[in-house]
């Protein structure tokens, strides 16, 4: 966590409402990375990057419209910073939600142009892992891999309850697929020089492989 004698490295934000918060916190101190759990506006202040980890969309979207959280994370995505969403992180971030037809609607940040349908592939008894190829995240750094798979860059994805990607803007670039479906993407919003919006719909944290992590790093750098 933050202390004194990592005042160099880069500051990367988990957002701490729900969800694999302590999972993705070491996935990031894996690579080098100096981490604050975000929790209020201030602690927002020096952040290069956040990481919106998965839960219930509904339950995140109502805790981030208390105490201003919601509107201080759109304020810097806007002048640039880097964030990345897995599972329902990446509901929150797209441009349209589908099935969402509780009494509670979930309130997007629309930073990407993509359209995603919550719980698509079933309930929890449903979740999954499969090997997925992400060539952009490079070689095998330590995950699991499958003996009988030789594609020494596929990445063992987990699906917990997982949403779908339906459809994605021309300007946003598809990362990877499973059966035909998007999993993972990135696009680029507000004043960002370079893509600075990263979504997936399954839990790298869960893993041993830190190419997710690595990949975002080197985004909000």
């Amino acid at each position: 966590m933050r202390n004194a004698e990592t005042k160099t490295k880069m500051l990367i934000g988990v957002l701490d409402i729900q969800g694999s918060v302590e999972e993705h916190a070491m996935m990031l101190e894996k690579c080098g990375a100096e981490v604050i759990f975000v929790k209020t506006v201030p602690d927002l202040e020096n952040i290069r990057g956040l990481i919106m980890p998965g839960g219930e969309s509904t339950h995140i979207s109502m805790m981030l419209n208390t105490g201003g959280l919601f509107d201080a994370i759109k304020k810097k995505i806007k002048s640039g910073m880097a964030i990345y969403g897995t599972c329902a992180g990446a509901i929150l971030l797209a441009k349209k939600i589908l099935g969402d037809d509780g009494a509670i609607k979930v309130k997007s940040f629309d930073v990407i142009d993509a359209e995603i349908e919550r719980n698509a592939y079933g309930r929890q008894t449903d979740s999954f892992e499969v090997d997925v190829e992400i060539p952009a995240l490079g070689k095998n750094a330590g995950g699991k891999s499958n003996a009988t798979n030789k594609k020494v860059r596929n990445f063992s994805a987990i699906f917990i309850r997982a949403p779908k990607i339906k459809s994605v803007g021309k300007n946003v670039k598809i990362l990877a697929k499973y059966k035909d479906e998007i999993v993972m993407a990135e696009g680029k919003f507000g004043n960002a020089q370079k893509n600075n919006i990263l979504i997936s719909t399954f839990h790298p944290e869960l893993t041993n492989d830190t190419r997710a992590h690595e990949y975002f790093l080197k985004m909000a750098s």
